[in-house]
């Protein structure tokens, strides 16, 4: 289990260092193409997380109909950066992320509810890491 929390850290890492670097040159806030993106040290135990609640999840979902997987996982990924967010926002006095000015709204700045089109995508990528995950028996 501790090898699977450094994983999904470090791939958590990974994909909101690239998401960030091309939402800036998308929308062109960054002009060259350096494609300099940005994470925070306290993000990579929420990543991690996805070992202890991400798992089971799928585990227990593996058989369902898609949609109901993605719903599942949209929610869950919800309720994890909310709660991340909060304890981090309680422990550090600095939001790690404010939503709050996003477009198409947030629930107190920590969830962004556009994210529903993002969600589903990064669920089933990780049942696909879970899978090769298992495969290889890592513990």
């Amino acid at each position: 289990m501790i090898a699977r929390f450094f994983i999904y850290g470090a791939l958590g890492w990974c994909g909101e260092i690239i998401w960030t670097a091309l939402r800036k040159k998308i929308t062109g806030v960054a002009r060259d193409w350096l494609l300099m993106g940005e994470t925070s040290l306290w993000a990579f135990p929420l990543y991690g997380s996805l070992a202890l609640w991400f798992e089971p999840m799928h585990d227990a979902l593996r058989d369902q109909f898609f949609l109901l997987r993605v719903f599942a996982y949209t929610v869950g990924a919800w309720i994890a950066e909310y709660i991340g967010g909060w304890l981090m926002w309680k422990i550090t006095r600095v939001k790690p992320w404010d939503y709050s000015k996003s477009p198409g709204g947030s629930l107190h700045g920590l969830i962004r509810w556009n994210f529903i089109l993002v969600y589903p995508f990064v669920g089933l990528a990780m049942e696909k890491v879970h899978d090769v995950l298992s495969r290889i028996s890592l513990n």
